[in-house]
């Protein structure tokens, strides 16, 4: 059975359906959630899905070794970042190689790096008038959305979608490619 740790930052929605779409499953299931915001719905979302569920702070992320040791104890398969706005520390990268993916909404190299996350990215894509943006899950490196590409899928954007619409679009694409691709990942 493969071990999936999730990290967020806010609602959830991702995690929830990687938890969901891991339920019950003989391959893997997510087994901890771990958040930098004490105030996060990720947080209520995996308390009601029965996932063991912990926030931490900065210096427990960056200073000492707690939750490197947290995870560690976890022993993953995998870990997802799934809205996760931190940079991702070299302690964790290091522990675990080529283990650590994250999913963006956009499609890099495009509106990547750092303060890119959330509507952010739909704004600027539509304030760019761009015709096509989309979602790219990729592995973590010690630089904001640089990893190695491992899957991107694509939507239209129409010349009349606000930054909302775009959301829209990209949660649709995450819910439905995110939870394929960890598992085509975990059966490697």
């Amino acid at each position: 059975m493969k071990r999936i740790v999730i990290f967020a930052s806010g609602g959830g929605t991702n995690a929830e359906n990687l938890i969901k779409f891991f339920y019950n499953r003989e391959n893997a299931s997510v087994i901890q959630v771990l958040t930098n915001n004490p105030r996060a719905k990720v947080l209520e979302r995996a308390k009601n899905l029965n996932i063991s569920a912990l926030s931490f702070n900065k210096i427990a992320f960056t200073k000492t070794n707690d939750v490197l040791n947290i995870v560690k104890s976890t022993n993953p398969d995998l870990i997802i970042l799934a809205g996760f706005l931190w940079k991702f520390p070299k302690s964790i990268l290091n522990a675990f190689p080529n283990k650590v993916i994250n999913v963006h909404p956009a499609l890099l190299p495009k509106y990547g790096g750092k303060g890119m996350y959330g509507i952010r990215v739909h704004e600027a894509v539509v304030a760019n008038k761009e015709t096509e943006t989309g979602i790219t899950i990729h592995y973590v490196n010690e630089h904001y959305d640089e990893g190695a590409i491992i899957f991107q899928a694509k939507c239209h954007v129409d010349s009349y979608d606000s930054a909302e619409d775009v959301a829209s679009k990209i949660h649709e694409l995450e819910m439905e490619h995110f939870p394929m691709v960890v598992d085509k990942l975990l059966s490697k």
